[in-house]
């Protein structure tokens, strides 16, 4: 009985989490006579999605908002790989002075929300005449202090014997740090490349405040660059924007989502 309410709980929470989208999928498929029809029957009366996804794909540059996203968040991701590793590194496998100091400052980092730094860095792009660019795009998130503390907490777990016979082969430390200890944490690496992904992917915050231009615009704010177009009232084209630009957050999951579960309870219980 126990684990029947359980399943149940789960399969409430399930239907929760994704009744939304499901709306989404239902919406875009539907005629605007249908759109504020309240049943959730999942075939229409009229088909009309192939209207719905044409005008999504050609009123607007739809193929172009995801080239922008993938541009952003690839560069966002390797950059942030390539600083996080050697920090989380340090932190969990070597002793230095202010070792301590440092993982406080790392915590506490983790504890200051992008808009408190937003205005800054705005002042400092636009005296740089950096808006409306892809680094401005990227810039504020180079350093990620959720990945050191992710993979800090991964690499800690790592046998200091075998980075001691590393050594005494004649190895040096970032050889130690990517071809040795970073291998032996790829779920935790894929994990945090998920959450960075859909994090940057969805970001509608930072691009409204640095982009203008409709030809650096990220997915989401593409999507209110169509709204505009679209006066917020063609419903049916809009659902089919959004899920055009879900499906490929939804597909990298699904990829990944082995590696991704395995990294966050692997980091957990270590």
């Amino acid at each position: 009985m126990g684990r029947v309410v359980s399943w149940l709980i789960l399969i409430a929470g399930a239907v929760f989490v994704l009744l939304p989208f499901y709306w989404m999928l239902l919406t875009s498929i539907r005629p605007p006579a249908e759109i504020f029809n309240i049943s959730l029957w999942p075939i229409p009366e009229n088909f009309a999605a192939r209207q719905n996804y044409n005008r999504a794909m050609q009123q607007v540059p739809m193929a172009q908002f995801m080239l922008n996203g993938v541009i952003v968040c690839l560069g966002i991701l390797i950059v942030q790989i390539l600083t996080a590793v050697p920090a989380a590194y340090a932190l969990a496998k070597l002793r230095f002075r202010g070792q301590g100091l440092m993982l406080a400052l790392v915590i506490g980092a983790l504890c200051v929300p992008m808009q408190a730094l937003a205005l800054p860095l705005f002042v400092g792009l636009a005296k740089a005449k950096l808006l409306n660019t892809y680094f401005a795009l990227m810039l504020p998130f180079f350093l990620s202090v959720f990945a050191i503390f992710l993979l800090r907490q991964s690499f800690r777990s790592y046998p200091d014997e075998i980075i001691e016979a590393a050594r005494m082969d004649g190895f040096s430390e970032m050889e130690i740090c990517w071809g040795i200890v970073l291998r032996g944490s790829l779920p935790a690496l894929a994990a945090f490349s998920v959450f960075s992904i859909v994090a940057h992917w969805n970001d509608l915050y930072w691009p409204m405040i640095v982009v203008s231009d409709i030809r650096l615009a990220p997915p989401p704010l593409g999507m209110l660059f169509f709204a505009d177009a679209e006066s917020g009232s063609d419903y049916g084209a809009l659902m089919a924007g959004a899920a055009i630009i879900t499906a490929p957050m939804v597909l990298c999951f699904l990829l990944a989502r082995r590696r991704f579960i395995d990294g966050i309870t692997m980091t957990g219980v270590k």
